[in-house]
């Protein structure tokens, strides 16, 4: 028997292991069965060589449990005890100590650093056995035993069959690694698409309402996976099965791509693009990275664009550097260059289906439209990609690419300064007059009910020349595209402001909305009352919601403008009505509030040149006066108007109709505006 230290002159080794890495302990398992995999591998390529020309026999790597051990059996290369000596014992090399020192907290890069994923072992094991054969002619089989200190043995034992078992005693607080259920999920997790077969335990039937073992192998792994076979003889079924396979909840995939290249770097793997659900947060983490068919992770972030997360499936590169946890992805020219030629062949892929499929593509465009908005916001490149084959899609829900979007509109929707206007609504049955108003002009509206699109729109305004968007509920139609001159509303200013004075006055006090009344002729057959709300504060309001340090604007009120119809019948007669009503009442205050503007206006004319301080004071004290004696007479006329309005029922019941119409009349005041709509209709 050899009896010797492990050839790190420190103790920490294996401390540093058992307590850095144990939130990450579950990989032990991955690790040595990887390890296992690794040697059948080499014994496979010895044989295909020639150097190695017996039989390969059963080649399965085999786990087992009992009460106090996990074996992982393998038939592999083996070893010999100078073997043993050279890749486990001797874990010395220039500057050991100091590199342990330096990365005491960090087990990750100590593991990473020496390449030898066999000491993940001691995170879970009190102590340690490998009994291993060399698959060597004559070769002596050995036992290499250590219990977690640097002290090991290695003794001569009798092993008929060439390979290696590593026997693991567990230690008092993991056992949960010896339940057949945990060690189940963790070859599921990590070892499913091993290249060889890992058999644990034997499968199991149900037989006289209990299950036994039978004598077959429960291999849990599939060592030909979809994602390493030729495209050319797959069908799509295959493809389907294997989302299945990955994601046995999911609805069914809307596209996939089969991605193989070998340079400048090795990649494999299956791409899906799933049905993207509203959330975006929900669906990331979904793409499975594996190195050699080993699972290493499904957090991507950095090997793909933010993006493309949101995209379902597998990748498997050798060339993406990890440590030997296979856990943490560490910085590498390579997967910014995995990166980009993932986004080209994603974009190649959707636009390869709209040239040949266009109908396809259109009919999935609603479960893709996410997916793409995400991209071209998040990057520069795909939008450079995807705008060709982008779509929009109108209130009628005809699709078109921008470009054709962009002819279709140009004729009609340009305004005097030459940009193009891009009408959009985000709720077709919410803003339908609106929209009905604006195809009564022969001009085209947008759907843009997605998510992502108040930011789409944004950024389309940066992307496209000469352009604006806007919400078709955002001003009255002749002011959407204003093609020449406006026409100038000729309503007299005292009617004007009595007009809007009448209609302030009964607006409802709803928190954080403000209401500014105006008059516009909007012609005779146009609406009475038509609420807008300004495009620009509305768009700021709904940027806060979804983009940092834009607080600011979520806090402000929600501004809508009042527009009386001054062409309309009722408008005028609202008018025409007020000034029989309130004439009585008015005289004396308006009589009044001429006098005092005279006077005002008097004071202020002989003040005209002169210094502040040159006015005398009486003369201030009585323009002060004056101003006080007209902000009181203005209140009187304006409780005029309020009086006259709160008892006329046809001012309320427009003002509660637009409200209505965007979705603001609630509660007691929707009540009251069914009780009124019944009294007038009797």
């Amino acid at each position: 028997m050899q009896k010797g230290n492990i050839g790190v002159t420190t103790e920490n080794i294996f401390p540093v292991i058992k307590k850095f890495l144990y939130s990450d302990h579950e990989i032990f398992l991955r690790e040595l069965v990887s390890n296992a995999v690794d040697a059948t591998q080499k014994l496979k390529t010895f044989a295909s060589m020639g150097e190695f020309k017996e039989e390969l026999g059963d080649l399965t790597v085999r786990i087992a449990l009992d009460k106090e051990t996990i074996t992982v059996s393998d038939k592999g290369i083996g070893m010999t005890a100078e073997e043993i000596d050279k890749y486990i014992n001797q874990i010395a090399f220039s500057g050991a100590n100091d590199f342990l020192e330096k990365y005491k907290n960090d087990a990750n890069a100590i593991i990473g650093h020496f390449g030898l994923g066999f000491y993940s072992a001691f995170m879970v094991a009190k102590k340690v056995e490998i009994v291993t054969k060399s698959y060597k002619e004559g070769a002596q089989a050995v036992k290499w035993t250590c219990d977690g200190s640097p002290e090991f043995t290695i003794e001569n034992v009798d092993k008929a069959e060439r390979g290696t078992d590593i026997i693991l005693y567990v230690d008092d607080d993991c056992k949960e690694f010896l339940e057949e259920s945990r060690i189940s999920g963790l070859l599921t997790k990590y070892c499913r698409f091993l290249p060889v077969p890992i058999a644990f335990g034997k499968k199991k039937e149900w037989k006289d309402g209990k299950q036994v073992e039978t004598s077959e192998d429960n291999v849990i792994n599939d060592v030909n996976p979809l994602w390493k076979r030729t495209p050319s003889e797959l069908k799509d079924e295959d493809y389907k099965e294997f989302y299945r396979k990955l994601y046995p909840m999911s609805d069914e995939p809307l596209f996939w791509i089969h991605l193989n290249v070998d340079y400048p770097f090795h990649l494999t793997g299956v791409l899906y693009f799933p049905k993207i659900k509203n959330n975006i947060e929900l669906t990331k983490n979904k793409i499975q990275l594996y190195c050699n068919q080993v699972y290493v992770t499904d957090s991507v972030d950095g090997i793909v664009p933010d993006f493309l997360t949101l995209l379902h499936g597998v990748l498997d590169s050798p060339d993406i550097p990890l440590n030997v946890s296979r856990s943490y992805l560490q910085s590498d020219s390579n997967v910014k260059k995995i990166s980009t030629y993932i986004t080209k062949k994603v974009s190649d892929r959707l636009n390869d289906i709209f040239k040949k499929d266009r109908k396809q593509f259109e009919e999935k465009w609603d479960d893709l439209k996410i997916f793409m908005d995400y991209g071209m916001l998040t990057q520069d490149d795909f939008y450079q990609r995807a705008k060709d084959f982008a779509l929009f899609t109108d209130t009628d829900g005809e699709k078109f690419t921008y470009g054709e979007y962009k002819t279709l509109i140009k004729d009609n929707q340009t305004d005097k300064e030459g940009n193009l206007i891009y009408l959009y609504a985000n709720n077709k049955e919410e803003q339908y007059s609106y929209i009905n108003a604006a195809k009564n002009k022969g001009y085209s509206v947008l759907l843009m009910d997605g998510q992502l699109d108040i930011a789409v729109v944004s950024m389309l305004e940066q992307k496209f020349e000469k352009c604006r968007f806007t919400r078709v509920d955002s001003d009255i139609i002749d002011n959407l595209i204003v093609k020449e001159e406006k026409k100038i509303d000729v309503l007299e200013a005292t009617k004007q402001s009595a007009l809007t004075e009448i209609f302030k006055s009964q607006l409802p006090k709803i928190d954080k909305v403000e209401f500014n009344v105006m008059t516009a002729a909007m012609g005779e057959a146009g609406d009475p009352l038509l609420l807008t709300q300004s495009e620009y504060m509305r768009r700021m309001k709904e940027m806060a919601n979804i983009q940092a340090g834009m607080s600011f604007y979520g806090e402000m009120p929600d501004m809508f403008n009042l527009m009386l119809n001054t062409d309309h019948s009722l408008i005028k007669e609202v008018i025409s009505d007020e000034e029989s009503q309130c004439a009585e009442a008015l005289f004396p205050i308006l009589a009044e509030i001429t006098e005092v503007e005279a006077q005002r206006s008097s004071i202020k004319d002989s003040q005209k040149g002169k210094k502040e301080e040159d006015i005398p004071q009486a003369e201030k004290d009585t323009l002060s006066d004056l101003d006080k004696r007209l902000d009181n007479l203005n209140g009187q006329k304006n409780k005029v108007f309020a009086d006259y309005a709160a008892n006329n029922q046809i001012i309320r019941q427009l003002i509660d109709l637009a409200l209505l119409q965007n979705g603001m009349l609630k509660g007691e005041a929707l009540t009251n505006f069914v009780k009124r709509s019944l009294k007038l209709i009797k």
